[in-house]
């Protein structure tokens, strides 16, 4: 695997959930593609310092949601059909994610105020009633 994965222990998000969330982050913004090789468990436990069975419930999870998939001898890849088909969520948040860092707004806070435009019953409108 040719990006970095890191996990905060002190975080309230437990640390399979960050692992499983980067992964998914690496491949929507394209870093990682379709048959890339995860490590291993134990190596990426090893990396992280944390339990193997930390990891290993990440990758359930991403098999489970098709990111990746796990051959015998093969290792675990991401899957064939893990790229996002549409490429304008994508671009929409890296240009929301440039906004955000220029509005010096840390990840956490960038991806609450994504989550409550997510649970808000419309998107709000221009502010001008425009």
């Amino acid at each position: 695997m040719s990006v970095q994965l890191e996990v905060d222990l002190a975080s309230g998000v437990p640390v399979y959930e960050q692992v499983r969330a980067q992964v998914v982050a690496h491949v929507a913004a394209g870093r990682l593609s379709p048959g890339d090789r995860l490590p291993t468990i134990r190596a990426l436990a090893t990396d992280l310092g944390v339990a193997p069975g930390t990891v290993a419930r990440a990758f359930r999870e991403l098999e489970a949601a098709g990111v990746v998939v796990t051959r015998r001898r093969a290792g675990t890849q991401v899957a064939a059909g893990a790229a996002p088909a549409d490429a304008a969520p994508r671009a929409a948040a890296l240009a929301y994610a440039d906004v955000a860092r220029a509005a010096g707004l840390t990840p956490d806070e960038a991806l609450d105020l994504v989550r409550g435009a997510l649970l808000a019953p419309t998107a709000p409108r221009d502010p001008g009633g425009r």
